[in-house]
């Protein structure tokens, strides 16, 4: 594939990365609106989802025989969005993305055992070096060694583990469709959420007293994330993936110019010293495997 067509996939890639470094905010303000965390996670990925329905109509005779890829692409992918969500609320929010974004680790291991992707001296050095990126930016000594305490740093480590399998799980299934995969992320995060909400109780009540100002800005956050699942999708089905998971660990990037800017959070040395680390790996990304193992398009 030429330098020019390797651009959308990252592009799309990329749109990701930004989205999940910028989202949090929304989430945040609907948080302060009394929309709790899990409520905001159920409805914008449901109306996500029934934006691209009638898409599946397309796609019917493929879906009448998914095969189980389907199914672990519809739980790995709705663990990985939801107890990332579930994570971050209750457990300390460093540690839990620290757990959460040693994700490289485990791309490394279900590469090879489902893609039979083997990385080359070069690619982990640059694996290594997203990594120590990621712990520069994330690791505070004072809280101790990286190791889950208790049930949210459980969720951030698991969910971690299931952000890398979703998307090795996606590559893998060449034979789906984007249409098939973005839809299957976005209904396994509605099917994993759905239960957790109905345990808390209140549903109804919950969804009654969301105010028309939450409910545009969840219409809002439902249109960002259908596009930019697809958009995804679109990269993981073209990009080795292990160059994709270091691909979107420049989502620390965006969250912590986010975080600068829009909750005047300041940034220090080690932000910038981890920024360049994880800015140089994406950029050297593409000699992970030699040459660029990239799917050729028809």
């Amino acid at each position: 594939m030429s330098s020019k067509q390797n651009v959308m996939p990252i592009a799309g890639i990329m749109s990701g990365a930004l989205v999940w470094g910028l989202i949090w905010y929304p989430y945040r303000v609907l948080h302060v609106a009394g929309v709790s965390g899990s409520m905001a996670t159920m409805v914008s990925y449901l109306l996500a989802l029934l934006c691209g329905v009638f898409m599946l109509v397309r796609v019917w005779p493929e879906l009448t025989k998914a095969s189980w890829w389907v199914a672990a692409l519809v739980l790995s992918a709705g663990w990985a969005n939801f107890g990332y969500v579930l994570a971050v609320l209750n457990g300390e929010v460093m540690r839990v993305l620290l757990l959460f974004y040693l994700a490289p680790l485990w791309t490394i291991l279900f590469s090879y055992c489902l893609l039979g992707e083997r990385l080359n001296r070069y690619g982990y050095m640059i694996i290594a070096l997203s990594f120590c990126g990621a712990v520069i930016m994330l690791w505070r000594p004072q809280l101790g060694m990286p190791l889950p305490q208790n049930v949210s740093e459980w969720m951030g480590l698991t969910a971690g583990m299931s952000f890398a399998l979703s998307n090795v799980v996606s590559r893998r299934a060449e034979h789906l469709s984007i249409i098939v995969k973005s839809n299957s992320v976005l209904f396994g995060t509605v099917l994993l959420t759905a239960p957790f909400l109905w345990w808390q109780g209140g549903f109804t009540n919950q969804l009654i007293a969301i105010e028309l100002q939450s409910w545009l800005l969840l219409v809002l956050l439902a249109i960002v994330l259908f596009s930019t699942t697809f958009a995804v999708q679109y990269g993981l089905s073209i990009l080795p993936a292990n160059r994709v998971i270091i691909l979107l660990l420049f989502e620390l990037v965006f969250a912590a110019l986010a975080a600068y800017f829009l909750a005047d959070e300041s940034m220090g040395l080690r932000e910038y010293a981890g920024a360049i680390l994880i800015v140089s790996a994406s950029l050297l990304s593409g000699q992970l495997h030699g040459p660029d193992r990239i799917k050729q398009q028809a």
